[in-house]
């Protein structure tokens, strides 16, 4: 079955989406993310993906406090990412409890830097963040888009060890309109080991039953969660049934 992991993205200390990466296309859901992450414990979630929307524009980590809380009081796996760009940010995100952190900027724009933490945290903590828009990478809190292609993206940092990979289709997210399964095919045609996060998009628990069919391994999704087009009654049955 595939792993279901809520994501909960921040500005300014509160739960929010955005569309397609807009950030004047701000929705806020929730002054208090902790109560948000509680709720999705309490009905079987066991990861979470957290995104400091704030640390991504500014370029180093903002919101570690709202990653401390959360991570003191719930037992969740946290896959925490943002503006991640030194080695003094992913200390503040690990000993805020972290248990991964997500870098995608900082592959493309200093990837000895993020190969540096590859090899010193391991494949199992550092995940490579694959955001595109037309297939080409975007960065900075997708501010930014680069000529960079994401299948040769992928594929130079899976020969170099990378594991783990968290693809957003840019254009799919937050717009609820079904996520990029043929992309993701063609990834892990390519890539058969790959763990593999599929990203925007999903906008019901038939999309999530499509990536499952299709092989994928982990799914992130926010938005169908809090417009109630995905229900947490209807996570906790589908966990429940897999066990």
């Amino acid at each position: 079955m595939i792993q279901l992991i809520p994501a909960i993205d921040i500005i300014d200390g509160k739960c929010v989406r955005l569309s397609q990466g807009d950030y004047s296309r701000q929705k806020t859901y929730n002054d208090n993310p902790l109560e948000v992450a509680k709720s999705f414990q309490d009905h079987g979630i066991t990861r979470l993906h957290l995104v400091d929307l704030d640390g991504a524009k500014a370029q180093h980590i903002v919101n570690h406090k709202v990653l401390e809380n959360i991570a003191t009081h719930t037992n969740l796996t946290i896959d925490f990412g943002g503006g991640l760009k030194t080695d003094d940010d992913l200390r503040i995100a690990f000993e805020s409890g972290a248990s991964m952190i997500t870098g995608g900027s900082i592959a493309v724009k200093n990837p000895n830097q993020f190969l540096s933490w590859l090899n010193q945290y391991g494949s199992d903590k550092i995940i490579l963040g694959a955001d595109a828009k037309d297939k080409k990478i975007a960065v900075t809190g997708w501010l930014e888009n680069t000529d960079c292609q994401l299948l040769d993206f992928l594929a130079d940092y899976i020969g170099k060890g990378v594991s783990q990979v968290i693809c957003t289709d840019i254009a799919k997210d937050g717009m609820l309109q079904g996520p990029s399964t043929a992309l993701y095919q063609e990834i892990l045609a390519a890539h058969p080991t790959l763990w593999l996060i599929a990203s925007g998009g999903v906008s019901n628990m038939n999309d999530i039953i499509e990536l499952d069919a299709a092989g994928v391994p982990a799914v992130i999704f926010g938005k169908a969660i809090y417009e109630g087009n995905i229900t947490l009654k209807e996570i906790e049955q589908s966990i429940v049934n897999c066990r």
